[in-house]
């Protein structure tokens, strides 16, 4: 079975631009239901189709499978839920871990997040300067749910 340990923040500034690599990342989804969600991705010309089932803490199961390009595409164009996710995603290496780090663009237009996927739920791990407050069990951060709610639209929270 293919597992999947991730936490996620929020990125308070794009310093980390200064020493990473992006690429450009479409992707949509055939099904974004809260138990299970089917994703179909395009990055480097390259097409996934992803499986993930519903988080429990910071771990889920997913399944990753290289499909066709022009399927990929197709499927974006033709199939997926409405608005298709895209953003740059960057590489980021600090002291012994990768982060990747989303700048989404489109109906997103404004939210930065970072990822680690580690190898235990429970493990300490250095924070680069920009990382900010951790999003990990707020469902709005999902790309699954960024599709039915984009940020765009958030009301801002008054406290």
């Amino acid at each position: 079975m293919g597992r999947e340990i991730e936490r996620k923040f929020l990125v308070k500034d794009k310093s980390f631009k200064q020493l990473a690599t992006g690429s450009l990342y479409r992707q949509g989804y055939l099904n974004s239901d809260f138990h299970r969600v089917v994703r179909v991705r395009v990055n480097d010309n390259r097409g996934f189709i992803t499986v993930k089932g519903k988080a429990t803490g910071a771990t889920r199961t997913e399944y990753e499978y290289e499909i066709p390009l022009n399927d990929a595409n197709d499927m974006l164009n033709n199939l997926c839920e409405k608005p298709i996710i895209e953003k740059q995603r960057y590489k980021y290496e600090y002291l012994g871990f990768i982060w990747e780090i989303d700048e989404f663009y489109g109906e997103n237009e404004g939210l930065v997040l970072a990822e680690i996927e580690l190898e235990d739920e429970n493990i300490d791990f250095p924070k680069p300067h920009w990382v900010e407050k951790e999003v990990t069990h707020d469902f709005r951060y999902t790309s699954s749910s960024l599709i039915k709610e984009p940020y765009k639209n958030w009301k801002p929270i008054s406290g």
